[in-house]
């Protein structure tokens, strides 16, 4: 049996595509399972160990689809579902099913505050998908992230300072409304004891640069712009705690035992996407702030608050967060 699986972007989204993966390759052992995405995620698939192949959409979109054609598969799985992968698998025999997005029902949330949606994680809904197409599956498959060995950060030798007790902070996010301001992260860093480490990408440099400025007389490192995704999964991997926001890595961590405070600005837990925990886990915190009507602005977010105020991170409980953290 030949499956093919497509989610375009991004980490997030990509990550939580993986019990899927691993509920398929639990059930059909001998399937043939392949995973269609952007070449930009080409990294981060290697957390995926079932995947057997990996096409990547580049600048060529016929070229991308004549090699899917070529594939003859008997499944397709489209998590993604957008007018491109429609265009995708347009004509071609398998049998196919599409994820759905409940667009309408988030529209209904942001724009009129009308909760409608399912109380029910995204990862369950991708498994329903499955169902469609009559496939067999765990109904709470296991959460993984595979780290190979290459990619696998010595703490010990790389950033000794952290010691075996540490806190990973994940200060980025694609739109700046799902991110805590600079000063309010300084104050964060302010009310922690333990160890901290700093994650991110070339994009969060600058950022983490004024932090590490600005903080005085606490162990704080800088690794932003300095890991490969798979490294910073390692890092977190090996932290005590990751403080983030509603973004890629906080997938990444809820494969791990460390414990996950999530601080949510514009976007919400009910859209369906807090870290995925099949097996629960009594040590994840969650912080947003409640009652404001103008929560959730948005199912992405926006560079700047459409209201001005930014109160859904400006009005955070930073000692509360802080106060959450586990004890070493």
């Amino acid at each position: 049996m030949k499956i093919l699986i497509i989610r375009f972007s991004s980490i997030g989204d990509i990550v939580l595509t993986f019990p899927v993966i691993t509920a398929i390759r639990n059930a059909y052992p001998e399937s043939e399972i392949h995973f269609a995405t952007k070449r930009a995620f080409e990294t981060l698939l290697f957390g995926a160990k079932e995947i057997n192949k990996v096409h990547f959409l580049d600048e060529s979109f016929r070229v991308f689809k004549e090699q899917i054609a070529n594939e003859s598969f008997d499944y397709i799985i489209d998590l993604h579902h957008n007018l491109r992968t429609r265009r995708l698998t347009f004509g071609l025999k398998a049998q196919t099913a599409r994820f759905h997005k409940l667009n309408v029902k988030k529209w209904l949330l942001t724009r009129f505050g009308l909760s409608r949606m399912p109380d029910m994680h995204i990862v369950d809904r991708y498994l329903n998908t499955l169902d469609k197409l009559g496939l067999n599956h765990d109904k709470k498959p296991q959460n993984t992230f595979h780290l190979p060995e290459d990619s696998i950060v010595s703490i010990k030798e790389s950033f000794p300072e952290l010691g075996q007790t540490f806190v990973a902070l994940a200060i980025g996010a694609q739109f700046n409304t799902k991110k805590l301001p600079k000063e309010k992260w300084l104050e964060l860093i302010g009310q922690i004891s333990q160890p901290m480490i700093i994650l991110g990408g070339n994009i969060d440099v600058e950022l983490a640069e004024w932090l590490m400025q600005h903080s005085v007389n606490k162990t704080v490192l800088n690794a932003c712009g300095k890991l490969s995704i798979l490294q910073s999964a390692s890092v977190v991997s090996q932290s005590q705690s990751i403080i983030t926001h509603d973004t890629g890595l906080m997938h990444i961590a809820a494969c791990f035992k460390t414990q996950i405070i999530s601080i949510w600005g514009n976007t919400v837990p009910e859209f369906g996407m807090i870290p995925y925990r099949p097996n629960g886990n009594g040590k994840d915190k969650t912080f947003e702030v409640s009652g404001l009507k103008c929560r959730p602005c948005s199912k992405i977010g926006f560079q700047t608050c459409p209201k001005g105020h930014f109160d859904c991170m400006m009005k955070q409980n930073i000692q509360a967060i802080s106060e959450s953290l586990s004890k070493p």
